[in-house]
């Protein structure tokens, strides 16, 4: 099972981002994945027609997509150009989450943006989560996010990763049923860590990546190309994989 993971497309009509991301689609005919997730700012300005322009090109890969907003997305446009019944909601409402099961997995996106905000926060949706890992008889799963929950080193995204994290922490260690990784955005840089005591990851960028700095006086520079992640399930065991193309 081939789960592919793409985020931060930040798509504009004054940057050359969907070209970035067509080169990623271009390297997927080769891999043929199980499905995509997009795990948030796919475009920037509220920008309509890069949705419209994103969703066609998903549309036209013979693999599915899930798609999760980010803090520079317009929730209200996410549902203008993909269908309604892609999305799980929670009791707040507005939320968008998702249900995924294929191949002996369970994928979990959960929302974490707020309105206007560039952090993130799961507090809301913890009872909706709860509810997703609380069955020993589910399947494995891996939960996707946009914001990220651990300490990347880089000051500024770290101010703005998510919120709530002591309480989903607990969440996480008592739940019966099997979390095997988190995967997150919005940092734009591959990282890995733990959470919770499993692994977490950062999925690199389609957008052109910040830089390895860790509040020095000079940063280097960073000139990587587009990034994505491979989630490979396989005998109940995955293993993930940081790609540039």
């Amino acid at each position: 099972m081939l789960i592919v993971q793409v985020s931060d497309i930040h798509a504009s009509p004054e940057n050359d981002h969907l070209f970035r991301f067509d080169q990623v689609l271009n390297w997927l005919t080769y891999l043929q994945p199980d499905v995509l997730v997009i795990t948030g700012d796919l475009t920037d300005g509220h920008w309509q027609e890069g949705y419209i322009k994103i969703a066609d090109r998903l549309n036209q890969q013979n693999f599915p997509s899930l798609v999760l907003p980010g803090n520079s997305d317009d929730r209200c446009l996410v549902r203008s150009v993909w269908d309604e019944n892609k999305w799980a909601h929670d009791a707040q409402g507005e939320a968008l989450h998702f249900i995924h099961n294929i191949g002996g997995i369970r994928l979990i996106g959960l929302d974490s943006t707020i309105d206007y905000k560039d952090y993130g926060s799961v507090t809301d949706h913890l009872e909706w989560l709860d509810n997703q890992l609380s069955d020993a008889c589910s399947p494995p799963s891996l939960l996707f996010m946009h914001h990220h929950v651990f300490a990347s080193g880089i000051p500024t995204l770290d101010e703005t990763m998510c919120r709530g994290l002591p309480e989903m922490e607990d969440l996480i260690r008592r739940a019966p049923s099997r979390l095997l990784a988190i995967s997150s955005g919005h940092v734009h840089r591959p990282i890995a860590g733990t959470f919770a005591g499993i692994p977490a990851y950062i999925c690199g960028s389609v957008c052109p990546a910040n830089p390895v700095w860790f509040g020095t006086v000079n940063a280097p520079p960073a000139n990587d190309p587009p990034a994505l992640m491979v989630h490979r399930y396989v005998s109940k065991s995955i293993t993930n994989h940081h790609v540039c193309v």
